[in-house]
């Protein structure tokens, strides 16, 4: 751990940043979508959250009041991200959440003490750490860093955390090793999922290509 610091992970930063280059992470149109996104991408992958979303905004369904209106769509709707009828249940959870707490008003979500609108995400169901965590970073522009799979993978074959580590004393590693900025964090935690994806693999990683290995 003695060399994960500011000035390691700085590294690690723009190593992938001349790598990679900028990598425009979490598409999405408005706040909203980006939250209908960090749902139904629990166990699938973009390819399939992007074509649910698709489904929702050819229906016009698009807005948090309209499907709570129309329920009985949701699943259908999202049945291209997987596990339709759950995913379909926690977005309409998060949907019921948005519009009771907030009236739908990403200003009025934005005001609220980070902390304490974390721990407000958690409580709805379906809505663990990593969706939390999304939400707040792209959806709400606020300085948290998201800890997946990927992240876990990368750092744990450097020897610099134990890959089942808890969640947030890894995200605290990061928060405290980075300035507290949303966009570092934003770029930075992208710059991980492509890495993941294309050079640190589960099965038969990419070692000898990795931009890390000299750093």
């Amino acid at each position: 751990m003695s060399r994960f610091d500011p000035i390691y992970l700085t590294k690690v930063y723009n190593t992938l940043l001349k790598s990679f280059g900028p990598q425009g992470w979490w598409p999405g149109d408005t706040p909203f979508e980006v939250m209908v996104g960090a749902v139904l991408t629990q166990n699938t992958n973009w390819l399939n959250v992007s074509k649910a979303i698709d489904n929702i905004k050819r229906a016009g369904l698009l807005d948090p009041r309209k499907l709570l209106s129309n329920q009985r769509k949701v699943p259908h709707l999202v049945k291209p991200s997987g596990f339709y009828r759950l995913k379909g249940q926690r977005l309409l959870a998060l949907c019921d959440y948005f519009v009771a707490r907030y009236q739908a008003n990403v200003k009025k979500m934005k005001k609220r003490n980070l902390m304490s609108l974390r721990d407000e995400l958690l409580t709805i169901k379906g809505v663990g750490k990593e969706t939390a965590d999304s939400i707040l970073l792209y959806a709400l522009d606020r300085p948290v860093f998201v800890i997946d799979a990927y992240t876990r993978r990368i750092f744990s074959r450097h020897n610099y955390f134990l890959y089942d580590d808890p969640y947030d004393e890894i995200r605290l590693l990061f928060e405290h090793s980075l300035p507290r900025r949303s966009k570092i964090y934003n770029e930075l935690h992208a710059l991980l999922v492509r890495l993941g994806k294309t050079k640190c693999k589960k099965n038969e990683p990419l070692c000898n290509t990795c931009p890390l290995q000299h750093i």
